[in-house]
């Protein structure tokens, strides 16, 4: 039961609003540095695909790109 409130206390916590100097220290999308255009892909091999993935065929679609290396 103790858990049941702890984990309670902690929703609530974290739905808390947020200060105003909190709100004023985040980025906004506007303050981010326009870089261009996404480099296109450039592998040939890739897992759970048929074929290589260009950021063409990927347009209007959300992605979730995963990165890690073999080791």
């Amino acid at each position: 039961m103790a858990r049941y409130w702890l984990l309670l206390m902690v929703v609530f916590a974290a739905c808390a609003p947020l200060a105003e100097e909190e709100k004023a220290s985040r980025m906004q999308p506007s303050d981010l540095p326009n870089l261009g255009s996404a480099p296109e892909f450039v592998n040939d091999v890739w897992l759970n695909t048929d074929k290589p993935l260009r950021l063409g065929d990927l347009r209007g679609k959300v992605v979730l790109v995963d990165m890690w290396t073999f080791g």
